[in-house]
């Protein structure tokens, strides 16, 4: 009987392990890319605060577009990008987040989202309106 529990228990402990593995790879510095163009548009921090997923822009990559939101709602309007947390409240799931919203500084507008691991090294961010399967999806890139 001992050993069933022992053996229950290490399986219990490594199953933990490997969920809390899965849901912090969405964490860390993330590459975007623009959908005009192709190239290579911030660097964004994906970071947990008090359970939620949250992203932020940690640095816009030279000719990325404007400096400052100025078609970002209320407080934010022609507040700097660089530092805007604008992917918010994502709940943890086992390979991503959920439930969250993200606003495009471009336009100022916010969708509903989620996010999930896609390999090691991309993160798939799926931005939508009304359903999942009306929006559209960017591949963000680990930074390394």
């Amino acid at each position: 009987m001992d050993r069933n529990i022992i053996r229950i228990s290490g399986l219990v402990f490594v199953l933990t392990l490997l969920l809390q593995t899965a849901q912090s790879q969405v964490t860390g510095m993330w590459k975007t890319i623009s959908d005009a163009d192709g190239k290579e548009n911030s660097i964004v921090e994906v970071y947990e605060h008090n359970g939620k997923l949250y992203g932020k822009i940690v640095r816009l990559i030279p000719d990325a577009g404007a400096a400052v939101c100025e078609k970002c709602p209320g407080d934010l309007k022609n507040t700097p990008i660089t530092g805007l947390v604008f992917l918010k409240d994502l709940t943890k799931t086992a390979s991503g987040g959920e439930g969250g919203s993200i606003m495009d500084p471009a336009s100022g507008k916010t969708y509903k989202c989620y996010i999930e691991q896609a390999g090691d090294d991309q993160l798939k961010v799926r931005v939508y309106a009304g359903m999942p399967s009306l929006g559209k999806t960017q591949m963000w890139h680990r930074m390394k």
